[in-house]
C-alpha cells in the first residue's frame, strides 16, 4: 500500500481531537457532504477527489471486517483447541491389539481382543491395498498437506448446483477420526469437520505419508469385530495381508463406504458391484489397466468368513483354558490382556491336534449311535460288537426307549428346566406342569438335544516336561463350553487302580507278590459299615500276582491290596504323581471312587513314564509384548515323586495291560505292535464313565467318555467298558499319528528294570513284606 493512504497514530488523533485541523463544511471539492461518519469526514478533509475518499472508506471498512472475522476465528479455533487430541497424543497414538496366542509350530491358535486387530508395517501390506485406497478415498494424496483444498471446492460446488453431498474428507482426515474419535466426534457438523481438519494438518506434519497410510490401514473397521487390514484379511480371505490379490483388496477397500452394506460374505452381489466401482477408480488413475478391468469385473466375489471366536479355534477348549491363565499372569503382572498386542507360545502341538480332533468326532459320531440305538430298543442285547457296523443302522428313533420306559428320570430332567419353574409359577400343578411338557414335541425334541449328547475329553502331554500336545475338552465348544479335560470331575474308576499298586511296590512289594482272587467282605471297625468288592466278571478263586491283577484289572486284588498299605497311603501317592482334587480316604478310593479331572489323571501317568518326575501341566512357555521383548518364560521345575525302580516297575506292569489285559485292543485292533506301550482301561458303576490312559516314552494320552449327566449311561456292559469307548478314541488318533509324516512316533522304549538278580528272590517275592518294611495305616 503507498504511503498516500497511510495514516500515522498522531495524524488520527490530532483529526479527531483537534477541530481547528478539519475542514469546515462546504469549503472545497466536498463541500456538499454531509456525512456524520467520523471515518468518512476524515477521508474527506484529506482528499480532494471523492472517488478517492470512496475507495479509502471501503478499503478500510473491508479491513475491518477481515480483521474481525480473524478475530473471531481466530477465538473460535482457540475454543476447539481444548477438545482436540494433546500433542502427546498425537505424537504416541495409542491402538487396542489383540493378544495373539500361537501353537508350538507356530500356526495362529487364538485372539483375546475387545478389538481384534493386529498391527502390520507398510511392507506387510500388499500394495494393491494402497493402490486401491489412494484410488478410491483420496486419489491426490501425495499432493496434500492434509487438506484437499480442491476436493472441497469441488463438493461445495455440487451442492451448489444440486449434485448433493459427497465426501471431501482426505485420508489424513479419516484417520484423525479413527483415531480420535471421542475428542473429535461423529456428528455430521461444521464443529466436528474442522476439529478433523485440523487434527489431519497436525498428524502431517509428524508422520510420513506411509507412516499415515499405515495408521490408516491398521484402525479402520470391517465388521466382524475385525479392525485393521491384517484382521480383515484373515476374517474374508483367510490370509495375510500381504498375500491379498487386486481382487481381494478393491473388496475390501470398497467395505469402507459401509461394512454391513458391502459384507462380502452377507451381501456378495452388492460387494461386488462396489468392488468395481473401486476397480474402475484403480483404472482412471492408471493403477490397474481397463484390460484387467474387462477380463475381471463379472467374477464374483470369493471371501468365506474365518471367524476369530474362540469357537473357531483348531481347540477350542485349549485356548479358553489358556485364556483363563492368561487373564491370572496379565492380572498379577499388570497387563491387559485384551489391547496390548501380547504374542503367548503354547505348546500345542498343530498337526498331533488336529488329528486328535479328528479321532474324536468320528469315534464319537459311532458311539453316539450305539447308545442311541442301543436305547430305542426294547431289546437291551448289543446289535453288534464292532464300532463301524453302527454307521449304518437300521432305522430308529434315538432314546425313544428310554424317554418312556425311564419316566422317572425324564420327570427330572424336565423338573430342572426354566420352563418347568414358568409353568408352575403360572399355577400349574406339578402333574400338569411335566405332562404338558412331557408332550409339547419341540420341548423334547430340546431336551434330548441337550441331555443326550454323549459326550468325551482327550488330552495328550509330553511326560519329559508336561508340555501339553492336544487337547480336546469336548465334542462342540458353541453348544457345550464345560471342557471336559480340566474343569469336569467324575470317577476314574479302574484307571486310579496304579496307585494302590505304586503305594505297595515303593513300599518293598513285588510284582509277583501272591493274593486271593475271591470275594470278600470288609467291615469298617470304627462305624461297622461294610464294603464287598466284586469283580466284573467272576472271580477265580485263584492266587494272582499284582501284575495279573492290574492287568486283568480284578477288583478284588486291589480292594486285598488297598487293605493293607492302607488308603491314606494311596491317596498320598496319588497327590505326589499329580492328582490335587479332594480325595475320600477310604477303602474304596482303589476302585476309583473319588472324582478327579482327566488333565490330573494323564499328569500323574506321566509322573510314570518320565521316571517318577511330576511336570505340572505346562500351556505356555513364553510371553512377549508387541514388540518382542519377552516378559515371561517358562521354567520347568519337576518335583520327584518316585524313584526311578518304582515308576519304571509300574509301567512294566501297565505293559501288561496292553499286551495281554483289558488294554489288548490296541495292539489287537489299531495294529501298534511296534511301539513300547503301557497303559489302564476304567470304568465306574452303571456305564457312566468310560476311561482309558495310555503311555509312551514321549506323549501320554488320557481319554473320557460319558454323559455330562450321569444319570444316562450306556445301556449294555459291552460298550459302556473304557476298553469300548475311550480305548477307541486314543487308538485312533495314535495309530493316526504314527502313520502321519508330518507328526510320527518315534520308537523309543521305556528303560527296563531288573527286579530280580536271582531265582531266590523271585521265589521270596510272591511273600509280603515283613512288618518292618510294610505300609500300616
Amino acid at each position: 500500500m503507498s504511503d498516500e493512504w497511510s495514516y500515522s497514530d498522531e495524524e488520527l488523533n490530532e483529526y479527531f481531537q483537534d477541530p481547528s485541523q478539519r475542514r469546515p463544511e462546504g469549503d472545497g471539492p466536498n463541500e456538499s457532504s454531509s456525512s456524520s461518519n467520523p471515518v468518512r469526514r476524515y477521508f474527506e478533509r484529506r482528499f480532494d477527489d471523492p472517488d478517492k475518499v470512496q475507495a479509502a472508506y471501503v478499503l478500510s471498512v473491508l479491513t475491518g471486517l477481515v480483521l474481525a472475522g480473524t478475530l473471531t476465528l481466530a477465538l473460535y479455533m482457540m475454543s476447539l483447541t481444548g477438545n482436540l487430541p494433546s500433542t502427546q497424543s498425537l505424537e504416541n497414538p495409542q491402538f487396542q491389539l489383540a493378544t495373539v496366542a500361537y501353537t508350538a509350530d507356530g500356526e495362529e491358535l487364538a485372539r483375546y481382543a475387545r478389538q481384534n486387530r493386529s498391527w502390520v508395517n507398510h511392507r506387510q501390506i500388499s500394495p494393491h491395498v494402497i493402490d486401491a485406497l489412494v484410488a478410491t478415498e483420496d486419489h491426490r494424496f501425495q499432493e496434500h498437506w492434509g487438506i484437499d483444498l480442491q476436493g472441497i471446492m469441488a463438493a461445495v460446488v455440487d451442492v451448489m448446483t444440486g449434485g448433493g453431498l459427497r465426501g471431501a474428507s482426505t485420508i489424513s482426515q479419516q484417520l484423525a477420526r479413527n483415531l480420535y474419535n471421542e475428542q473429535i466426534g461423529r456428528a455430521v457438523t461444521i464443529n466436528r469437520k474442522l476439529k478433523e481438519m485440523i487434527t489431519a494438518v497436525q498428524l502431517e506434519r509428524r508422520y510420513t505419508k506411509r507412516e499415515i497410510i499405515e495408521m490408516y490401514l491398521n484402525t479402520v473397521e470391517f465388521g466382524y469385530n475385525a479392525f485393521g487390514i491384517q484382521s480383515a484379511a484373515q476374517t474374508f480371505f483367510g490370509k495375510d495381508a500381504s498375500e491379498l490379490t487386486v481382487l481381494e483388496s478393491a473388496t475390501l477397500v470398497g467395505m469402507l463406504k459401509g461394512v454391513t452394506l458391502y459384507n462380502p460374505v452377507r451381501n456378495p452381489e452388492r460387494s461386488q458391484t462396489r468392488r468395481n466401482v473401486v476397480l474402475m477408480q484403480m483404472v482412471r488413475n492408471d493403477v490397474i489397466s481397463q484390460d484387467f478391468y474387462d477380463k475381471n469385473h463379472d467374477k464374483p466375489v470369493d471371501a468365506e468368513y474365518f471367524s476369530s471366536e474362540l469357537y473357531a479355534s483348531m481347540a477350542p477348549y485349549f485356548a479358553e483354558y489358556v485364556r483363563q491363565w492368561m487373564e491370572d499372569w496379565t492380572e498379577q503382572n499388570g497387563h491387559d490382556l485384551y489391547s496390548e498386542g501380547l504374542r503367548v507360545y503354547t505348546t500345542l502341538d498343530s498337526d498331533l491336534q488336529k488329528i486328535a480332533s479328528a479321532s474324536v468326532d468320528s469315534q464319537m459320531q459311532a458311539l453316539q449311535n450305539v447308545v442311541g440305538y442301543e436305547w430305542s430298543q426294547r431289546d437291551s442285547s448289543h446289535y453288534s460288537t464292532t464300532l463301524t457296523d453302527y454307521f449304518d443302522l437300521p432305522e430308529h428313533d434315538p432314546f425313544s426307549y428310554f424317554w418312556s420306559a425311564k419316566k422317572d428320570v425324564v420327570h427330572a430332567f424336565i423338573r430342572e428346566t426354566p420352563h418347568y419353574d414358568q409353568l408352575r409359577d403360572q399355577g400349574l400343578s406339578e402333574d400338569d406342569a411335566l405332562s404338558q411338557l412331557y408332550n409339547d414335541e419341540a420341548f423334547a425334541d430340546s431336551l434330548r438335544a441337550t441331555k443326550m449328547r454323549l459326550e468325551a475329553g482327550l488330552v495328550s502331554l509330553d511326560p519329559r516336561n508336561g508340555h501339553v500336545k492336544t487337547w480336546v475338552g469336548g465334542r462342540d465348544f458353541q453348544r457345550d463350553k464345560y471342557d471336559k479335560v480340566a474343569i469336569a470331575k467324575r470317577q476314574p474308576g479302574s484307571t486310579f487302580k496304579p496307585f494302590t499298586y505304586t503305594a505297595a511296590i515303593d513300599n518293598g512289594y513285588s510284582p509277583y507278590y501272591q493274593l486271593l482272587d475271591s470275594t470278600f467282605t470288609w467291615t469298617d471297625p470304627s462305624t461297622d459299615s461294610t464294603w464287598s468288592p466284586t469283580n466284573f466278571g467272576a472271580s477265580s478263586g485263584q492266587m494272582l500276582t499284582l501284575s495279573q491283577g492290574l492287568a486283568k484289572s480284578y477288583n478284588t486284588i486291589t480292594s486285598r491290596l488297598v487293605l493293607e498299605v492302607g488308603p491314606s497311603n494311596v491317596a498320598f501317592y496319588a497327590r505326589r504323581m499329580g492328582v490335587k482334587s479332594e480325595m475320600a480316604e477310604v477303602p474304596s478310593i482303589a476302585l476309583g471312587t473319588s472324582n478327579v479331572t482327566l488333565l490330573e489323571m494323564t499328569a500323574a501317568y506321566s509322573t510314570l513314564a518320565s521316571g517318577g518326575l511330576y511336570h505340572a501341566p505346562t500351556a505356555v512357555t513364553r510371553i512377549e509384548d508387541r514388540y518382542g521383548n519377552v516378559l515371561y518364560q517358562s521354567t520347568p521345575a519337576p518335583e520327584e515323586a518316585l524313584s526311578e525302580q518304582t515308576a519304571y516297575t509300574m509301567v512294566d506292569m501297565l505293559r501288561g495291560v496292553i499286551d495281554y489285559g483289558t488294554g489288548v485292543r490296541i495292539r489287537a485292533q489299531y495294529q501298534l505292535g511296534d511301539y513300547d506301550l503301557a497303559g489302564k482301561t476304567g470304568t465306574t458303576q452303571r456305564s457312566a464313565d468310560g476311561w482309558f490312559m495310555l503311555m509312551h516314552p514321549e506323549l501320554v494320552t488320557g481319554a473320557w467318555v460319558g454323559f455330562n449327566d450321569p444319570r444316562l449311561t450306556f445301556r449294555t456292559d459291552w460298550w459302556g467298558q473304557g476298553a469300548h469307548n475311550a480305548l477307541m478314541l486314543v487308538g485312533d488318533y495314535f495309530r493316526t499319528a504314527a502313520r502321519a509324516d508330518s507328526v510320527g512316533i518315534s520308537d523309543a522304549e521305556f528303560p527296563m528294570v531288573d527286579f530280580y538278580a536271582n531265582e531266590e528272590t523271585m521265589q521270596d517275592s510272591a511273600v509280603a513284606p515283613s512288618d518292618e518294611g510294610r505300609v500300616g495305616w
